[in-house]
């Protein structure tokens, strides 16, 4: 990865959030981990596994109409080998939102049965929701429990402060604001979710992550390419000429007739976030693991 690529973002509010996660872990019974289902590994804070203990968790992978299903399948397998629950949700169309109770209360049949046998019967579940930035967490909630109890935006870091949110009368979720960890340890990390938009654009030289995206789409699923854009290019061609590819398919020039790669790129990043280039999985399970 370029210089120009070379990520480090961690707002100092996540600071503060971070402390505030483990104070309000002693409040809740279970840890509901929402990650991007294009990049569940990468999407993955490596700080949760460590705050959470043994907390009980289910992970959910949010956004699944813009993953690859069989990929997605792969993964969920996976993280249900690893011990972790896993539902699949997608909250365009809502489906698997109506799975997410029953799996919580599977997670915690243990707990609810100590309830029972000491009377308390009415008592709610109480559930942490946690994610990176921009994962979809408080569209999520405001599904579940069916209004607009959490704001939703599509920018990264925008929730703020305690929420907390009932579904019916046995369930409370607490929202919590989105978290990246200090240091991405590995660049392909800080790529994959710069791709998907869990980092700030403005921290980013836009044509060279398209131009990133571009040469992987290309080499995992290059009829995507082929059927959007209409590019004819070899096998191992590389970013910057697929990107010009794209911009002179398209006509994006500049003054002077050169491809206008930035409008390219911004193109190319928007229609993929948005799923009109497809459905893509960017990483495999094999590449992860158990946390």
């Amino acid at each position: 990865m370029s210089d120009a690529l070379q990520i480090q973002w961690y707002p100092g509010h996540m600071t503060k959030t971070r402390r505030q996660m483990e104070a309000d872990l002693k409040l809740v019974d279970c840890v509901c981990e929402l990650l991007d289902a294009r990049i569940p590994l990468s999407s993955r804070n490596p700080d949760i596994a460590a705050l959470c203990g043994t907390k009980p968790r289910l992970v959910i992978l949010n956004r699944a109409d813009l993953a690859d299903p069989a990929g997605l399948r792969r993964w969920t397998a996976w993280f249900r080998a690893q011990g972790l629950p896993a539902i699949q949700t997608d909250c365009k169309s809502r489906k698997g939102i109506a799975s997410f109770q029953p799996a919580v209360e599977s997670l915690l049949w243990e707990k609810l049965q100590r309830l029972r046998e000491k009377g308390q019967v009415g008592r709610a579940l109480r559930a942490m929701v946690v994610g990176i930035p921009n994962v979809g967490k408080s569209t999520f909630i405001n599904q579940i429990s069916g209004r607009k109890g959490a704001k939703a935006e599509n920018r990264p870091g925008v929730t703020r402060g305690k929420q907390w949110v009932a579904v019916g009368k046995e369930l409370l979720l607490l929202d919590t604001p989105g978290i990246l960890w200090p240091k991405f340890e590995d660049e392909a990390v800080g790529r994959m979710l710069a791709y998907t938009g869990a980092i700030k654009d403005d921290v980013l030289d836009t044509a060279e992550l398209a131009c990133s995206l571009a040469e992987l789409l290309w080499r995992r699923y290059p009829d995507s390419l082929r059927s959007r854009y209409g590019l004819d290019a070899p096998a191992d061609a590389g970013g910057w000429a697929l990107l010009e590819a794209v911009a002179a398919r398209r006509g994006f020039r500049v003054s002077g007739g050169e491809p206008d790669l930035e409008r390219a790129a911004r193109v190319l990043l928007e229609e993929f976030r948005s799923g009109r280039l497809g459905r893509f999985t960017l990483e495999e399970p094999e590449e992860g693991s158990p946390s």
